[in-house]
């Protein structure tokens, strides 16, 4: 069974959404709401919406949306039971023992399974290395200077050669199919069977932090392609929510982290004693990856390669760390392509010296950026100056702005007063032009998506559920059997009851829907699509189309379902009167 619908409205009201999405996401105010970037898709600009008086968030960007309970699921992957378990602990609630519905104990015991047979397959690779069909690898480990200690510390392994082998070791064990399938460590093909997903590579058991196997990567041997290999994403497995490293990294007493590109750098920076080293896995660094070093440190030191990529890299990055609010630097390892060459070359105590003279982010940003024009030229250097100035627009802060102008001015030779008049010129017409584009482009973009029945629906449920003093108005004329679809119909339902019952608790109704999909729907209601820079009357005539639309296709339904003359010729009276309908806001 699921708790009770008071114990969850009691953990969901005693946990405020701003505090506990805020310790996340950085959020700043804005009206009523606050606003923040989306951790649950790539953005510059800010459209991910929290608000304090509905308890619900909602991203005009991704469409995410729910509220504090759904939002730890998404963010964490967490099942319902694990959200729930945590925000009653925060909230100092003692939950009641309870059991697991079928559907939550399978979901539970599969994650189990998985984990379960991840370590096992961890501890098969490391045995492998270690005997003499690993000999190759584990050349190559002690080629890369790694110490058996460390080996054993990160669990290192290697894949046979032969691609059935893990396969044959774990169903001797007593795993059956359905169970490995789940775990992405294999492939399944009609014709060629049942195959190993790593063979012959150099392997790194990925661990979340609670030191659990979730996942691996794979370095070849030898030329084939990739190079690096991963783990698809599975039910334990996410990896824009996970670092490599990170189950060390979070218990380093240092106050900063090193981020880097790859497995290896990870290593050697551990064995050289920086445990505080951690690195995205296979993916592009995102803004989940800050949010979640954010729980830990207030600083980070990018040491990527000194490579073209290790810089796109880094300058992909940094918006991402600095819009959580982390103080970010970046390290040079030139003439080394990476820490591990670097480590080796010139020792730790070089490293520890690079680290305390890390470039600020943005002074490298606008040294990157530098780069792209020729400084002898006298129009590409205004060109230059002009971006500066645009960059600098970034700073929301006067004094910060301030300051950083007088830092680029003394360091790239820039006037100060010219530069100074140059920032707010172009503040004059910049501040503000992406996000209004970014949000216009996501409303058209979704007008064009929706049935013009279904936007009716959403836009009267939204309008009633932000104006509650309009619902007797609309309910006059319209009843939640108007609403032919089901999802609609049922919130109608909820809320309807809500104002029957005088309770009229919005938010409540979100604990009536499980699905993700239904989750998001449920949030966007709340983000009502006719308020925003329209008057009473245009409002007025948003709702009376809405109830219009809405009213005449459930006739149509009706009459279509009809059983009887008599019904029909009540049906086609109320169609008749159809235009006579009018809801008035006043």
């Amino acid at each position: 069974m699921f708790y009770s619908e008071d114990i969850i409205e009691q953990v969901r009201t005693e946990n405020d959404i701003v505090d506990v999405i805020g310790d996340y996401v950085k959020l700043q105010k804005k009206g009523s709401s606050y606003f923040g970037l989306c951790p649950f898709h790539n953005e510059k600009s800010p459209s991910f919406s929290v608000s304090p008086h509905k308890q619900m968030y909602y991203c005009f960007g991704c469409g995410e949306g729910g509220n504090v309970i759904s939002f730890l699921m998404k963010y964490e992957n967490y099942t319902f039971i694990e959200a729930m378990e945590v925000l009653a602990d925060r909230a100092g609630i003692e939950l009641p023992k309870m059991e697991y519905s079928k559907e939550a104990k399978q979901e539970k015991d599969l994650k189990t399974k998985i984990i379960e047979i991840n370590t096992e397959a961890a501890k098969y690779y490391h045995y492998l290395l270690k005997s003499e069909r690993g000999k190759l690898a584990y050349n190559y480990l002690s080629g890369r200077k790694l110490s058996d200690e460390t080996i054993l510390r990160f669990g290192l392994g290697y894949s046979d050669k032969y691609s059935d082998n893990l396969y044959k070791y774990l169903k001797n064990k007593g795993y059956n199919d359905s169970e490995l399938k789940e775990t992405g460590l294999f492939t399944y093909d009609e014709k060629r069977g049942v195959n190993d997903k790593f063979w012959n590579r150099v392997m790194f058991p990925i661990m979340d932090t609670n030191n659990r196997v979730i996942a691996f990567g794979g370095r070849v041997m030898g030329d084939g392609k990739p190079k690096y290999l991963n783990s698809p994403e599975t039910k334990v497995f996410d990896k824009s929510r996970n670092l490599y490293g990170l189950n060390v990294a979070r218990s380093s007493r240092k106050d900063y982290m090193l981020i880097c590109e790859g497995y290896m750098d990870v290593i050697s920076l551990h064995q050289a004693g920086f445990n505080n080293a951690v690195a995205a896995l296979g993916t592009a660094f995102t803004s989940r990856h800050a949010s979640l070093i954010k729980r830990y440190v207030k600083e980070v030191v990018l040491t990527f390669d000194s490579d073209e990529a290790g810089i796109k890299a880094a300058l992909r990055a940094i918006p991402y760390l600095r819009d959580v609010g982390l103080s970010i630097k970046v390290l040079s390892m030139k003439p080394y392509k990476d820490p591990d060459e670097f480590i080796k070359a010139m020792g730790k105590e070089a490293y520890e010296e690079r680290i305390k003279n890390a470039t600020n982010y943005f002074i490298f940003q606008v040294a990157m950026e530098q780069k792209k024009y020729n400084m002898s030229d006298p129009q590409e250097k205004t060109a230059f100056h002009k971006k500066v100035a645009e960059m600098i627009l970034d700073f929301n802060d006067e004094i910060e702005r301030e300051n950083y102008i007088e830092s680029v001015c003394e360091i790239f030779k820039i006037p100060k007063d010219g530069l100074a008049k140059l920032v707010k010129k172009t503040g004059l017409t910049y501040v503000g032009r992406e996000e209004k584009e970014n949000y216009e482009d996501y409303q058209e973009k979704k007008q064009k998506k929706e049935d013009a029945s279904m936007q009716a629906q959403r836009i009267l449920l939204a309008s009633v559920l932000d104006r509650t003093d309009w619902f007797n108005k609309v309910a006059k004329v319209i009843s939640p059997e108007d609403f032919i679809d089901d999802f609609y119909r049922k919130v109608a339902s909820l809320f309807w009851e809500q104002m029957e019952n005088g309770e009229a608790n919005p938010a409540k109704i979100m604990n009536y829907f499980t699905d993700e999909a239904e989750h998001k729907m449920v949030a966007e209601l709340f983000v009502s699509p006719i308020r925003a820079n329209l008057d009473l009357a245009e409002q007025e005539k948003a709702i009376n189309d809405a109830v219009l639309k809405i009213k005449k296709e459930s006739l149509d339904k009706k009459a279509a379902e009809a059983s009887d003359i008599a019904q029909l010729q009540q049906i086609i009276k109320e169609q008749s009167m159809l235009q006579k309908i009018h809801v008035s806001l006043n």
